[in-house]
């Protein structure tokens, strides 16, 4: 028997990590948490995308996502990492002046690039969202995924709502 599949003819979920360069944690305040989880939210809203799940944590991003069209994935990639570098380093300059001064103002708020990779079942698409909600335990941040308010186990687990909103592919 063959695993269902993710997606239809043409459309592709894609689980996504992307870090803060040099791993700080640049992350680490609720503030820039929030602002990582908005504008994912206002990029998918552009592009029709879909948040299948997700985790912010200090220092890195994951994220399983849906897009109707072909290689649809590197424009809201690029946009949701340009766009939230700008409002972290505005919160930081605002909320933590003597932290970032210390930071070299060339310094970027994102690594350059981002790992992604295709998602091709509903059973792997559920093993990658659940690594993802396990990320703060692993680091003993919470004692259960649904603990971290900054991921979307509480929707997928318990059904309560999060910043965005989650729903499986078609």
């Amino acid at each position: 028997m063959t695993a269902r599949r993710v997606h239809a003819e043409g459309t592709y979920t894609h689980f996504v990590t992307f870090s803060c360069y040099k791993r700080r944690q640049f992350l680490a305040p609720d503030i820039c948490k929030r602002i990582v989880i908005r504008t994912l939210g206002s990029c998918l809203a552009k592009q029709n995308g879909i948040c299948c799940g997700f985790v912010t944590m200090p220092d890195h991003v994951h994220a399983a996502l849906w897009f109707p069209d072909e290689n649809q994935i590197s424009l809201p990639m690029n946009k949701w990492k340009e766009n939230s570098s700008k409002q972290i380093a505005a919160a930081y300059a605002r909320q933590f002046p003597s932290y970032w001064s210390k930071i070299d103002p060339h310094d970027p708020i994102w690594q350059a690039r981002y790992y992604g990779f295709n998602i091709y079942s509903y059973g792997k698409l559920r093993q990658e969202v659940e690594y993802m909600h396990n990320n703060p335990v692993r680091l003993k941040l919470v004692p259960d995924p649904c603990d971290w308010p900054w991921s979307s186990a509480r929707f997928l687990l318990l059904g309560k709502p999060v910043e965005i909103t989650i729903s499986w592919p078609p």
